[in-house]
């Protein structure tokens, strides 16, 4: 399914939920149901930089697609992930760099995120989207 279509996905739920604490509790759950990260990733050379939270991320490219690894140990940061992945994870580097994060602005993250939190969601969209360039060459 292209990026662009789980994206909408994504909005189409969360515009579905009433208030934000439901939003919050779907974001949990959908970290919750993310496979754990393996162990083998957990390692300094994957920690993203940037996150309260430790976070590792890798990236995988099995051409023509990107695929991406990623876990938190934090239960709404794991949610943040599950969205990124969902969307991005899966995808060729075209579509991914063709598909713009505007959908995390569209459910409100931004407006319901700490800025800390906010700066390593901005830490994971740069290492998609920088893998995703990095693959495309």
């Amino acid at each position: 399914m292209a990026a662009s279509t789980q994206a909408q996905e994504i909005i189409d739920e969360f515009t579905f939920l009433d208030d934000w604490e439901e939003r919050y509790q779907h974001l949990i759950d959908l970290g919750r149901r993310l496979p754990p990260l393996d162990e083998a990733h957990k390692v300094e050379e994957n920690r993203l930089r940037g996150c309260q939270s430790v976070v590792h991320f890798r990236a995988e490219f099995d051409d023509p697609l990107l695929r991406f690894h990623a876990g938190s140990d934090a239960a709404i940061v794991q949610g943040l992930i599950a969205l990124m992945l969902r969307v991005y994870s899966g995808q060729t580097p075209q579509d991914i760099l063709a598909t713009s994060p505007e959908f995390l602005k569209e459910i409100g993250l931004d407006e319901h995120l700490s800025p800390t939190r906010k700066n390593g969601l901005a830490s994971l969209v740069s290492a998609i989207m920088g893998a995703a360039e990095q693959a495309r060459t």
